[in-house]
């Protein structure tokens, strides 16, 4: 396996609305950013991740964009993004930012002069004639991913346009090559400022099929069959990886509905890889059916199914990223974890669980603190687009009463995740001196940074102890093979993690909130092993409580001698 720094990171995400308000307008900023870059340094994290900071109408909170060269108003200027960037070097911090070119936002000057039938930009977005006699039925069936026709018929121009998310995020069209040449030139313009890769947002997406022909008639997802992946996307994105090759720099691919055999004809290294690792959304999908909106009890044996499956499959051949939260995903504690019992405990015990997997490592901002979903009482607590557009898909189907569909979209809502940064227990959780743009949890008053900061066993210290052991034992932990233990057990994740020099790690977990026997945990251990770190005190005893980790380390047979 070769080894290159990125497979080495550890990243913060940030999602910038929410990070720190550093002017008192109640939005996150850079300014704020800038004023914590020694509390994420001090994290033991080696990059930064920016949502998207571009202008934006915020229809979808900058997965929007409408101009890619400059940095929204809101979130400050050029100037102190070109701040925040030299600073992050300065410490030893790499940048990462949010690319977004499956579409654009309708506010786009692209899209305002396509829209007026402009011959040069006449062809940036993927138009068709409406069909039928009056000429306003749909060109074809597909569904946009915040669920709704797929279609939205535009009056200047006289046509529809396609939109695989909101109605204000046309589709670009990918098949043109100066749509391609105007991607080229995004990244180059963000590189050559210094920027060190790019998360690329939905990016398997970006090739649709000839013709646009219907797609299977399913409820949900529509069409999808033709663009995920579409005929093209390998070609297109080696054209965008041969830009890579100036800088050194990494690309991080997102691609919904993706499993490590089709994630390997896009990462595997070689002369044809097109990206350096892919975002899936498998390891989320413990406590749901597909889609976090279709909520299931949480099952750790699909869990377990799920990361043996990347971790194996991908080994030798591509690299891996691990991640338990982000900007799309409600809190994990809430999920997986047992936010009224043991926040902290199962906060540890699940950081423990990923840490040490094989891959890139990510946190999003305030999971280190142990934030959680916030309490939604009603329709009007939610801002975000995909909660309404779920909303309306699970009404036509009349599965679930009002009260039902309103839990599963309170626990789904890509909501939970964007309340502001938990900062201190003064007021407003000392995010901003105004008026916060979205709701403050309740419960920051005890969880929050400077009351983790004062405590030696929090949740926030623990992540520096484990990041920290990620580092020095990397051999095993970053680049070492995975090997599953007491694969049946329906609370023990239990691995190792094997270097070519035969040390290893071991890490056993309860990850449950019941005290369960930890006979066959013990069978796990190495003789000889050495305890680096656990979420008690002791090493394993006959039972192991709620939410227990333990990591252990074995040196190589030779370093016995």
């Amino acid at each position: 396996m070769k080894k290159t720094w990125f497979k080495e990171l550890s990243v913060y995400q940030i999602w910038p609305r929410s990070f720190c308000d550093g002017n008192g307008d109640g939005i996150g900023d850079l300014k704020g950013v800038l004023g914590k870059l020694d509390y994420i340094k001090s994290l033991g994290v080696d990059a930064i991740w920016f949502s998207p900071l571009y202008v934006s109408p915020q229809k979808d909170y900058g997965y929007d964009i409408a101009d890619y060269r400059n940095i929204a108003p809101e979130y400050g200027t050029m100037d102190d993004f070109k701040a925040v960037l030299e600073g992050a070097h300065a410490r030893g911090l790499k940048v990462v930012m949010d690319l977004v070119v499956n579409h654009t936002s309708d506010q786009h000057e692209w899209f305002k002069k396509s829209a007026a039938g402009d011959p040069k930009y006449k062809d940036y977005y993927i138009w068709r004639p409406g069909k039928g006699k009056d000429g306003k039925k749909f060109p074809n069936n597909w569904m946009a991913t915040f669920p709704g026709d797929g279609w939205q018929w535009n009056e200047q121009r006289g046509e529809y346009y396609l939109h695989l998310f909101a109605v204000e995020q046309p589709d670009l069209n990918h098949d043109n090559p100066a749509v391609r040449e105007e991607v080229k030139s995004i990244m180059r313009f963000w590189l050559d400022m210094g920027v060190d890769g790019f998360r690329e947002d939905v990016i398997t997406y970006i090739s649709k099929r000839e013709g646009l022909p219907n797609g299977f008639p399913l409820p949900v997802m529509r069409g999808m069959e033709h663009y995920s992946p579409g005929p093209n996307i390998h070609k297109y994105l080696l054209e965008y990886r041969q830009v890579l090759k100036d800088y050194d720099a990494f690309q991080l691919g997102e691609a919904p509905m993706m499993t490590p055999e089709n994630a390997l004809k896009y990462i595997t290294e070689g002369d044809n890889q097109q990206l350096d690792m892919m975002f899936q959304f498998q390891t989320m999908e413990a406590d749901c059916f597909i889609v976090s909106y279709i909520r299931t009890k949480f099952n750790l044996l699909k869990l377990k199914r799920v990361y043996k499956n990347w971790q194996t499959k991908l080994y030798g051949k591509a690299w891996n990223t691990n991640y338990l939260e982000n900007h799309d995903q409600p809190r994990i504690i809430s999920r997986y974890g047992d936010e009224k019992n043991y926040r902290v405990e199962s906060g540890k015990a699940l950081a423990t669980m990923y840490t040490f997997m094989s891959g890139t490592h990510f946190i999003y901002q305030g999971q280190e603190i142990g934030m959680t979903d916030y309490p939604f009482k009603d329709w009007s607590d939610f801002t975000d687009v995909a909660t309404f557009s779920a909303k309306r898909l699970m009404e036509k189907t009349h599965l679930f009463s009002k009260k039902k569909l309103f839990e599963n979209c309170a626990y789904a809502a890509r909501d939970n995740a964007r309340t502001p940064v938990q900062w201190n227990a003064e007021e407003n959780a000392g995010f901003t001196t105004g008026t916060p743009w979205f709701h403050i949890n309740p419960n920051y008053k005890d969880i929050n940074v400077a009351a983790a900061e004062a405590d030696e066993d929090s949740l926030l210290n623990y992540y520096r102890a484990i990041l920290a052991l990620r580092k020095q034992y990397k051999d095993a932990a970053i680049y070492g093979r995975y090997e599953e233990k007491l694969g049946r057990n329906k609370h023990i994740m239990a691995y190792d993690k094997i270097a070519d020099d035969g040390s290893r790690l071991t890490v056993i977990i309860n990850l449950s909130s019941k005290t369960v026997s930890a006979r066959g945990a013990r069978k796990c251990v190495p003789k000889g092993a050495v305890r680096l770190i656990g979420t008690y005190k002791w090493s394993l005893a006959d039972m192991m409580k709620p939410y227990e980790a333990h990591v252990y380390y074995t040196a190589a047979p030779q370093a016995k001698q």
